[in-house]
């Protein structure tokens, strides 16, 4: 898969005629590997933004009426609405950083719990299905969603393995790794995001989506939900900030958001741009080269279509000093990016803020007005959220086509 933004174009035009009646019908069929065309594929470049939310909307809606559309439309908003429901609790993210680090020292005390770890990972556990999705993961860098909600469910209740270690395995070989997404669909399956409802693997509905291929045996009967601590406190949504560009500025790409035309808009004109990536900081342990080099490529990219704006090239770097260096050796007064929501990236610009401060230059972070408009809503379940789509997309200014 190219991680560029032609390519991301590409597939929108692709799949737009088939995201009204066609995908409400066929979302959950997972026939393998290359034989998924009912689902669209852009969620690596939406993860990435190398399209933005507004765009594949407005393509669609351009094309299908908002019923036709409904259901493609609500998965859209269900990326945008777990990365609200996390940008208002932090804490269950650094709660799920918490929880793989405990794991990990488990798999170094248990034999038995390291063992059924490894199969799973290596997709060697004899379970039909399971391990065709374990090597279809690593080899590919994807998954159906379907696929990854069975997954999911076999790796908690069949298997009884730590949930935060089945979605660290997730962040670490999705391309379309999303610290919201993969963190709270893995607490949804273990019945910690919905509490008590879990979600359980059953081999007639794995038969029947998977268009017979698969029928696995020895799953669990039931899934007890998995304790945990009660949601924390919901914080304040993030604020566009005050801040002028008319001062020295550099402008910084990260991999969590690289449609930066939003930051020209108010007047940008950067000295110099440089790139921060941070996806080896998804995982304690190694992340798979595919979901490296995919993001690194989506960063170019960005720099290369933005180079006539942006000023000289500072490269590419996985690390805050190097930043620092570049800031001060052009002179600059204020570093300006767009807002990066919870997760590794946030967690570097954390750092970097800090370091950059000590410096005497500014890190501005600038949210996308779909952010803005749509997170603050993300306060209690989805269904609560669903009902303030139509005027989200009223807001974009979009006019769903008529009855397709």
């Amino acid at each position: 898969m190219n991680a560029t933004r032609a390519a991301a174009l590409a597939r929108l035009a692709e799949f737009t005629p088939r995201a009204g009646r066609d995908y409400a019908r066929l979302r959950n069929h997972d026939l393998g590997r290359g034989h998924n065309p009912h689902v669209s594929g852009l969620s690596p470049y939406l993860r990435h933004r190398l399209i933005a939310e507004t765009e594949v909307l407005e393509a669609v809606l351009g094309r299908h009426s908002a019923e036709a559309a409904g259901k493609f439309v609500q998965e859209v908003f269900w990326r945008t609405y777990w990365k609200g429901w996390l940008e208002l609790r932090p804490a269950v993210w650094a709660d799920y950083r918490a929880g793989v680090s405990r794991a990990l020292d488990r798999l170094q005390a248990e034999d038995g719990l390291r063992a059924r770890w490894s199969d799973a990972c290596a997709g060697e556990t004899r379970i039909d299905g399971f391990d065709d999705w374990a090597r279809e993961l690593v080899e590919t860098g994807y998954l159906h969603n379907h696929a990854r909600m069975w997954f999911a469910s076999i790796w908690i209740f069949t298997l009884q393995l730590p949930w935060q270690l089945g979605a660290d395995f997730f962040l670490r070989h999705l391309l379309d790794g999303d610290p919201a997404s993969n963190t709270l669909g893995w607490r949804w399956v273990a019945g910690l995001q919905t509490r008590g409802k879990t979600y359980l693997a059953r081999p007639d509905n794995i038969h029947k989506y998977s268009g017979g291929r698969f029928r696995p045996t020895g799953l669990a009967t039931g899934a007890a939900p998995i304790d945990g601590p009660p949601h924390p406190a919901r914080s304040a949504p993030p604020q566009a900030p005050a801040w002028s560009p008319a001062v020295p500025s550099g402008l910084l790409l990260h991999e969590d958001d690289l449609s930066p035309g939003h930051l020209f808009q108010t007047g940008l004109a950067p000295v110099s741009q440089i790139r921060l990536q941070a996806t080896a900081r998804r995982s304690p342990l190694a992340v798979a080269a595919p979901v490296g080099d995919f993001a690194a490529d989506a960063l170019d990219d960005a720099a290369s279509r933005w180079r006539g704006r942006s000023g000289g090239d500072g490269g590419r770097h996985d690390g805050t000093a190097p930043v620092v260096d570049w800031a001060r050796a052009n002179g600059l007064e204020q570093v300006v990016t767009s807002y990066a929501p919870t997760g590794p990236t946030a967690e570097c610009l954390d750092a970097l803020e800090t370091a950059l401060e000590s410096a005497g230059i500014r890190l501005v972070q600038v949210p996308q007005q779909y952010d803005l408009r749509a997170w603050p809503h993300a306060t209690h379940g989805f269904f609560r959220f669903k009902e303030r789509i139509p005027e989200l997309i009223a807001a974009m200014g979009l006019k769903p086509a008529g009855r397709v």
